[in-house]
């Protein structure tokens, strides 16, 4: 996946400081917030997700197969043995390093991609969880390490850990959410079918984007559910280092706030996109604490 490149440290991270910027720039506001150790390190991450969630929703989609997750892989590894290939893996190589994380949430987003590559439907809730926990809930797992705890206790940390899943998972529940109109037009259900069928609501009715008393009922059910993980979220902010709590706060209130927008347009998000006025411009697929934060 491209030719080793002769590029400094300083010049890695200034190419994810870029992608950063340009992608997410009300999330790029919220790093200003951190130190420039910790703000350095997720534009690394960040960096790393844009680029493998462009795998299968950018301009290289239509050639992306398992092959091309395989060697995306391969070549993360060879990220974390220290020996980047990419220019801006060399920045990410640094920051597992300085920040010492598992590959494994790595390895878990590439599976999410996997997913997006194999399915356009999701059955159960479950599935859908599961889905949501390697494209979104990673990257709380990735951010956790970089943001840091204030303390040392295990028991507060796995909480504080499952809150930063949650947080993930919260956002991504709720992109699915305003993007069900997008969605539908390129045949995709992201909605458990099960809730669907509960509903007696059809496919052929979101696809043809029925707004009536079965889909506002449907709706509800399904903005509640989000609710539900930002309030599991909220449970592990005041685990996370002080110069962390304020940019994950504002993540998820922002974020949070897509679900009344939802609500005032009356459920509407086939001809309307619910946004959140004067918070820039938010990304279509979050990244948990990486995406939202703002300042």
């Amino acid at each position: 996946m491209g030719m080793r490149q002769p590029v400094s440290l300083e010049e890695a991270y200034e190419i994810c400081r870029c992608i950063t910027a340009k992608y997410a720039k009300t999330f790029y506001l919220g790093t200003m917030l951190m130190s420039e150790a910790k703000r350095r390190a997720v534009w690394a991450i960040y960096a790393w997700c844009r680029r493998t969630d462009e795998l299968v929703d950018g301009m290289q989609a239509e050639t992306t197969d398992a092959e091309t997750l395989f060697n995306w892989e391969k070549q993360l590894e060879a990220t974390f043995r220290g020996d980047p290939i990419h220019a801006s893996d060399i920045a990410l190589a640094d920051t597992v390093k300085q920040y010492p994380m598992p590959i494994q949430p790595f390895k878990d987003m590439i599976s999410g991609m996997r997913m997006d590559l194999k399915y356009d439907r999701y059955q159960t809730f479950d599935d859908l969880h599961l889905y949501c926990y390697r494209v979104a809930g990673t990257v709380g797992l990735m951010s956790a390490a970089i943001m840091g705890f204030e303390t040392k206790d295990p028991s507060v940390i796995a909480t504080a850990t499952e809150a930063a899943i949650a947080l993930g998972i919260a956002m991504q529940l709720t992109n699915i959410l305003r993007d069900i109109g997008e969605d539908a037009q390129r045949g995709r259900i992201y909605l458990p079918l099960e809730d669907l069928h509960y509903f007696d609501y059809t496919e052929k009715d979101l696809l043809n984007g029925v707004v009536d008393d079965r889909w506002v009922e449907l709706m509800r059910f399904q903005i509640q559910r989000a609710r539900e993980f930002y309030q599991h979220a909220e449970d592990g902010i005041s685990a996370l280092c002080r110069d962390a709590r304020w940019p994950v706060w504002s993540s998820l209130i922002l974020y949070r706030n897509i679900l009344k927008a939802i609500e005032k347009n009356h459920y509407e998000v086939f001809k309307q996109r619910a946004f959140v006025p004067n918070s820039g411009k938010v990304l279509a697929l979050p990244w948990a604490w990486l995406k939202a934060q703002t300042s």
